[in-house]
């Protein structure tokens, strides 16, 4: 997918470029800069920083990368946390703005990130994550790269405490594990039809609603995913570079569906395509049926889902957060 987190070791990151939240005078340091030094090789790289001398806040310079699976190196210097009124924000999106631009000067077609300033130099987490997170979707809307956030542990990822509340909150609510609901299953009640029929008015609706629901289903039965998303997208009045660059899957995985009447893409994929429609949940039930897929209530990841679309959020980015922060499989591909 062009934007991932991912829980790693950035300096074990096959692309094309990693970056170095590096200081200003471009020497080995700790943290994540100083094991970018020790795998790069220490004295190539070092001698490579001290050829160009200096960097300053937020802008970017490139190295090789050396004895790193990664061709390159780019360096960049974020802020130091000052309580966030020494335009700290407006630096660190520099930081990956600049970098990113470099990155596709040198016609790199994938970067790995670590979330920038957030170690010694004490950037809030979760306002990092929101800065790296927009630049670099912004980023993406006008350009092809895959683009990697590379954590090493959870307690280096700052999603906001009150929507993993909220989140949290919902999944206890609404998520019921499979062994309760056999449980429950064979223990249900019979169905009391007579309690049903006595409201006629009640009766008619059911039967209404029960026979446009099949009429709309026989109208729609041959059709394939392709067919049913290429019909909403008309439906939304979106373009196909909209649909696939919000629904953060790669064009020509894009082009596979679209022109594969029988393509079945994975779940991720078709809820992702989903979101980017911002489709309400009947839509997204519908439109996941095509592919052979449904949302459940005893799956976590499909219950996050149903919690953003309950709450309209359709921030592709945002949910993927969520996703990562209950160890849920990503939107996208």
């Amino acid at each position: 997918m062009p934007l991932e987190i991912v829980r790693n070791d950035i300096t074990k990151m096959k692309v094309d470029a990693i970056v170095n939240a590096a200081n200003t005078s471009l020497q080995k340091g700790g943290g994540v800069c100083g094991a970018i030094f020790r795998a790069a090789g220490s004295s190539e790289l070092q001698e490579a920083c001290n050829q160009i001398g200096s960097c300053k806040v937020g802008e970017a310079v490139i190295t090789d990368g050396f004895k790193l699976d990664a061709k390159y190196i780019i360096h960049t210097p974020g802020p130091i946390w000052q309580g966030g009124t020494n335009q700290e924000s407006s630096l660190l999106q520099e930081s990956y703005s600049n970098s990113l631009e470099l990155a596709k000067n040198y016609q790199c077609e994938s970067i790995a990130f670590p979330l920038i300033s957030t170690g010694i130099y004490g950037y809030p987490k979760e306002e990092a994550l929101q800065i790296a997170i927009s630049t670099i979707s912004s980023f993406l809307l006008q350009h092809d790269m895959f683009v990697y956030l590379v954590v090493f542990d959870k307690s280096s990822f700052g999603i906001s405490k009150k929507l993993f509340q909220s989140i949290d909150e919902y999944i206890d609510e609404n998520y019921v594990d499979e062994a309760s609901i056999t449980f429950n299953r064979n223990r249900q009640e019979p169905y009391v039809l007579e309690e049903l029929f006595e409201d006629e008015p009640l009766q008619n609706e059911i039967f209404k609603e029960a026979e446009y629901s099949l009429v709309n289903m026989l109208d729609q039965l041959d059709e394939s995913f392709s067919e049913r998303l290429l019909r909403y997208i008309d439906e939304k009045g979106m373009t196909d570079v909209e649909t696939y660059k919000r629904a953060n899957i790669d064009r020509r995985l894009f082009s596979k569906i679209r022109n594969g009447v029988d393509y079945t893409p994975k779940k991720k994929t078709a809820v992702a395509l989903a979101i980017a429609l911002e489709l309400c949940f009947e839509e997204t039930m519908e439109l996941l049926s095509a592919a052979g897929f449904t949302l459940s209530r005893s799956s976590k990841f499909d219950v996050i889902i149903e919690y953003f679309i309950q709450q309209a959020n359709y921030n592709i980015y945002e949910i993927n957060e969520a996703l990562f922060a209950f160890d849920q499989p990503l939107l996208g591909a």
